[in-house]
């Protein structure tokens, strides 16, 4: 009997304990949390220490180049240079400026070989050495969906659902269904009902809704403010000449100059470059991305903490192919307030994650051990074939991770693709389309014997079509 009442008061103590435990996280007040400012940002100890020293590894190489070429980090511009850029600021793309001696601070490939190292100490990775978990480049424990859960997470994807992109495989004809979509985009649209555009953008957005469409989804307004805003950004351009200018420069020359689709944006990419490394406001999404700003030193205070300050203005120092984030945005958008409104939103949502070291299923880390899961898991033989001739799979698939796959696909396809970025507000899809590229193919990739062989099968996506490869992927099997 003793023992009974006994456990009976033990049970009431937890009980009390546990309401008490409810009503202290209920009582807490707004906006309080248990969690650490660096959890929030990354949870993950180890890749917050791996990000840090990417971040130190950027900065060194930022001021190498700085002493080596003898150029201050920023500088008041003449006011002879500043009406030479005034000017031209419509006609920056026809100014030659001597670049060679500027280099990128790092391409894609760096980062990678830093994402390949990465370790979790705490994971004992020895009894799985020889499993199919171990034959990818990204050996961190993170968990990543797989086929069925794709399947699940992107259900307006499967075969039987109408898609723009898609000319067969729906219970509608397409020109009905193109019709009928239309009409409810142009509605969304009237109504300015956000979510209801997100939602849509995952069938696909038609091209003449698509800039409106995009606008909503990421709050984008076109006020006067916004319009103020941007000419601000402008004025700073004018007056401080930075470091991170000839950068841009050189990335824009390298890249989208020589892009057949985007060559004719170069002043349009100068401008909303050069504004969006001035905009201060970008600092904010710091908070949450597991990256720091960058910062330096006033002149003459060198080691002084008090007078450091975060360089760029933005805290993002553009890398090989940062230009590439913003090319296809102009096929969308003329006005260059919206274009930058649009892009700089873009960013702080979605392009940010793939070049900084995190856990986040949308992080760069998560899509590369994503998309080597899933070739693993849907094409075995063709991953370890190309593994045992040394042509890893993510080696080839990074470079267009890494960009969202600008700069791969053709334009109409690439704005496919990133209306379903959108619309799942995940970039994980384009882990998925990394591998459907492969699953395409296949049959030529199993007869190559090289990295360089495998990489001439693969230099061409221009021809390629999201939509159907992306079904036939994640879909096919499931009919």
């Amino acid at each position: 009997m003793r023992e009974c009442k006994q456990r009976a008061l033990g049970g009431y103590r937890k009980r009390k304990c546990y309401l008490r435990y409810i009503f202290f996280l209920f009582s807490l007040p707004p906006g309080h949390t248990a969690a650490p400012p660096q959890h929030m940002k990354e949870p993950l100890a180890y890749m917050r220490k791996a990000q840090a020293s990417w971040e130190n590894r950027i900065l060194k190489s930022l001021n190498s180049m700085c002493t080596e070429l003898g150029v201050p980090l920023a500088h008041k511009r003449s006011t002879q240079e500043q009406k030479e850029l005034i000017n031209k600021w419509n006609e920056m793309g026809t100014d030659e400026p001597d670049l060679s001696h500027f280099r990128p601070v790092y391409a894609p490939k760096d980062f990678l070989e830093v994402l390949i190292s990465l370790r979790n100490p705490n994971h004992d990775c020895s009894e799985q050495a020889n499993s199919r978990s171990h034959w990818g480049l990204i050996q961190v424990p993170l968990g990543v969906r797989d086929i069925p859960e794709m399947r699940e997470a992107f259900p307006e994807l499967g075969m039987m659902t109408g898609q723009l992109g898609i000319d067969d495989h729906t219970q509608v004809p397409p020109d009905l269904f193109e019709t009928e979509h239309v009409r409810v985009g142009k509605r969304v649209v009237n109504e300015q009902d956000s979510a209801a555009a997100q939602q849509y953008s995952r069938q696909g957005c038609p091209t003449g809704l698509r800039a409106d469409l995009w606008a909503l989804i990421l709050n984008c307004t076109n006020e006067p403010e916004d319009v103020m805003h941007y000419e601000q950004l402008k004025s700073a351009v004018i007056i401080h000449d930075l470091l991170v200018d000839n950068l841009i420069y050189k990335d824009v020359k390298l890249t989208a100059s020589n892009d057949d689709y985007y060559f004719v944006f170069e002043d349009y990419l100068y401008q909303v470059l050069l504004c969006f490394s001035r905009d201060t406001a970008v600092l904010e999404h710091f908070s949450y991305n597991s990256a720091t700003p960058p910062k330096s030193y006033i002149k003459d205070k060198q080691g002084v903490e008090d007078f450091t300050v975060v360089y760029p203005p933005n805290g993002v120092i553009p890398f090989h192919g940062f230009s590439m984030y913003v090319a296809p945005l102009c096929f969308l958008y003329n006005e260059p307030a919206r274009l930058y409104r649009v892009f700089r939103e873009m960013y702080v949502r979605y392009f940010f994650r793939l070049h900084s070291i995190s856990s986040s299923p949308s992080g760069i880390v998560s899509l590369c051990l994503q998309f080597e899961k899933l070739l693993q898991t849907h094409l075995p033989q063709l991953f370890y074939h190309l593994r045992e001739i040394g042509a890893q799979p993510l080696r080839i698939a990074f470079k267009w991770m890494v960009r969202a796959f600008s700069g791969y696909l053709s334009t109409d396809q690439l704005l496919l693709l990133w209306d379903r970025i959108l619309g799942y507000d995940s970039l994980e899809i384009v882990a998925a389309l990394a591998a459907a590229v492969f699953a395409f193919r296949a049959e030529n990739l199993m007869e190559v014997m090289s990295l360089a062989a495998a990489e001439a099968v693969l230099a061409d996506l221009s021809t390629l079509k999201v939509m159907p490869l992306l079904q036939i992927f994640l879909f096919a099997t499931a009919i």
